[in-house]
């Protein structure tokens, strides 16, 4: 569209400037020529200032000598009034917008919060939106906006929460925002905190209170490891005692005698002092040998 009004108005001053040759060569001035000229300039100028496009995704609110006419153009070609209407395209396609933003938390902590905030225009409101903010909505609403939503939600949560329970914040804020910006024709998209920030001092107490914590499940760890170890020591020590036990009820003078017999060689020591060990071996041989 741009193109076609540029070639427009390269002709318009071409022609011009044919015409004003008949000026400059005339002994005195010709006014027709003159106002040929400044015709066919005016006349360029017209023809390209009443027509042009709305691009996808907005709208076009139409003005009058600067006030709205309550008509609204479409995406696409538009025509209009040369030198009494204009066109104000309005985009409402969904657009971010990102903020930072200082608040204090429930216990007190300053919190330094970075908020994208995707939102859009209703397409169907845009003329009164333009009459009550023109083409300042961003700076007088929006960012205005983000700062008091994100303190009066902040002040809900305490600075430790925000991390732990980052997505209800986040779904806290975005509700407050939407609230804000649908009463000026806005509508909330999303919503992103893509950033906290504490003080240095809340900082390192959150670190030391996270190692404390690791060290508590590290010393639970080893000490169920030393119950268990315990534990099984115990019934280590019970099956020893019962195998023990079992052995003992299991001993009698008669299986003495058996294994002697069975680890003795046949031969009787070379040397001996006293009585020669003999072992009674007829209670074996009653207790082993059937009855006849």
């Amino acid at each position: 569209m741009f193109v076609v009004q540029a070639i427009i108005i390269l002709a318009a001053i071409a022609m011009a400037i044919l015409v004003g040759r008949r000026i400059v060569s005339a002994e005195r001035i010709d006014y027709r020529a003159l106002i040929e000229a400044v015709a066919i300039v005016a006349v360029a100028i017209g023809i390209t200032s009443s027509f042009g496009e709305i691009p996808a995704g907005s709208r076009g609110v139409v003005l009058r000598f600067g006030a709205t006419t309550g008509e609204v153009k479409q995406p696409g070609f538009y025509v209009i009034t040369p030198f009494i209407e204009s066109v104000q395209p309005i985009n409402c396609q969904v657009v971010a917008f990102s903020a930072d933003a200082s608040a204090a938390s429930l216990d007190l902590q300053t919190v330094q919060t970075k908020v994208t905030l995707n939102y859009s225009v209703d397409p169907d409101k845009v003329v009164d939106l333009y009459n009550r903010l023109n083409m300042e909505y961003e700076d007088r609403i929006v960012a205005p906006s983000i700062q008091e939503a994100t303190k009066a939600t902040t002040a809900r949560f305490k600075a430790s929460d925000l991390i732990t329970e980052r997505q209800i914040a986040q779904d806290a804020l975005e509700k407050n925002l939407d609230t804000r910006l649908q009463s000026f024709d806005m509508h909330v998209a999303a919503i992103s905190i893509t950033d906290f920030q504490f003080s240095t001092d809340f900082a390192n107490a959150i670190e030391a209170k996270v190692v404390a914590y690791q060290n508590f499940l590290q010393a639970q760890n080893k000490l169920k490891q030393i119950q268990v170890e315990a534990q099984q020591n115990i019934a280590q020590a019970q099956g020893e005692a019962t195998a023990t036990r079992l052995r003992r009820e299991q001993i009698t003078p008669l299986t003495v005698e058996y294994d002697a017999v069975h680890v003795w060689d046949g031969k009787l020591p070379g040397v001996v002092g006293g009585a020669i060990p003999f072992f009674n071996l007829g209670n074996l041989d009653s207790q082993t040998t059937p009855n006849k």
